[in-house]
């Protein structure tokens, strides 16, 4: 019974509006994802972990599908107070990101920390009782189809799970 009632409320689970800068200081915000599949992870410029593996292993999923009109990829920084658009910008040319469907977006830390831990459910505690002021950082890149629910949850620290993450793209685009 409880189970139920927990994948019923995924099920209806919708991620929320949002609006944050992209790497060209140019306002980026969740209408502009109506219809499109994407996927978001959680990093940081100066990150000397996790990030480096995620952003590289990321970029796959970018290659698997290049400046696709129905598709975007979204890297939410955790630290927007040192993460200007200016060094998001920077960060994508020396990881020679190139897709333009690849969007490094920053803003206000609390409403970025709330939309992942509420929204994308980024932690593995679902994060409801933290708040901006506890440290986000995680392996997990998401999957949202076009309704804007979320469709799968994948560590982006291993290459496997990005290819499996790209299967599932695939996939999820032959759907109606």
């Amino acid at each position: 019974m409880i189970y139920s009632i927990i994948v019923d409320s995924l099920i209806r689970h919708k991620i929320s509006d949002f609006a944050f800068l992209d790497q060209d200081s140019v306002v980026f915000s969740s209408e502009m994802m109506k219809n499109k599949i994407h996927v978001a992870n959680f990093i940081f410029t100066s990150c000397g972990s996790i990030c480096p593996t995620m952003t590289k292993n990321f970029k796959l999923v970018g290659d698997a599908f290049p400046n696709d009109s129905d598709f975007e990829m979204l890297s939410f920084s955790v630290t927007p107070w040192i993460d200007t658009p200016s060094k998001l910008k920077n960060y994508k040319t020396q990881n020679q990101i190139t897709q333009k469907n690849w969007h490094f977006l920053t803003g206000n830390k609390a409403d970025i920390y709330a939309l992942a831990r509420t929204s994308y459910f980024a932690e593995e505690d679902l994060g409801f009782t933290k708040d901006s002021t506890e440290f986000l950082h995680t392996e997990h890149v998401l999957l949202v189809d076009k309704n804007q629910h979320i469709r799968g949850i994948y560590n982006g620290t291993l290459q496997l799970e990005m290819e499996q993450l790209i299967k599932d793209i695939t996939s999820l685009k032959k759907e109606n």
